[in-house]
């Protein structure tokens, strides 16, 4: 009974918000509403629910002093003062809680994606080495584009921006719609699978 009951509630809901697509009807349309506002208050509780299990492994690691246990304590520390500068002092402009997210979040964010075109490049030497004609043929494509789009390309030819155009817009855009076919495609039997009750994992093992 455990389990057929969440399978009931996902069938129920899944094939609700399934048919209020096809069906413009004044009822359909205040449920679609109902089930959107109810769905931020499950994400409130799941972020709750978040945030908890984050303090329980880190307090867990602190706890037992596993390697690296003083940057789980700076997690935590970070994660309560955030939340007492944003109940008790505001997320205002000049406020703590907006001084510390400006100063110390995004500077790393900004370091964290910075880092990211390093392993970009790594991986396009990897993907680029020219060992047979289809990878050949996607180093010349890759490098026709990237000098494409740089005021180099037209320095070199006028014709160049307008073929690497041509590259990202047929043949990568004609990939690229592929790909997104079969993701919704799957996304679609997935959901299907969920409602009709065959996809049970997210009621976990047992």
């Amino acid at each position: 009974m455990q389990r057929k009951i969440p399978v009931l509630v996902g069938f129920v809901f899944g094939l609700f918000m399934l048919v209020q697509f096809f069906i413009p009807h004044p009822f359909f349309s205040r449920g679609y509403q109902n089930v959107l506002d109810w769905m931020q208050i499950i994400y409130v509780f799941a972020l709750l629910v978040g945030a908890l299990s984050f303090i329980i492994i880190h307090l867990e690691k602190i706890s037992k002093k596993q390697k690296g246990w003083g940057y789980n304590a700076i997690a935590i520390s970070g994660l309560l003062l955030m939340v007492f500068f944003g109940f008790y002092k505001g997320m205002h402009k000049g406020s703590p809680f907006l001084w510390i997210f400006d100063n110390l979040q995004v500077p790393m964010q900004s370091t964290m994606f910075s880092l990211l075109a390093f392993f970009v490049a790594s991986a396009a030497y990897r993907g680029f080495r020219a060992r047979n004609l289809q990878a050949t043929i996607l180093l010349l494509a890759g490098l026709l584009v990237i000098i494409g789009r740089v005021p180099l390309g037209e320095m070199i030819h006028s014709s160049i921006p307008d073929t690497a155009t041509w590259v990202l817009n047929v043949p990568s855009m004609a990939a690229r719609r592929g790909i997104l076919i079969g993701i919704g495609l799957g996304t679609i039997a997935t959901a299907l699978r969920v409602i009709v009750g065959i996809e049970r994992t997210y009621l976990g093992k047992g």
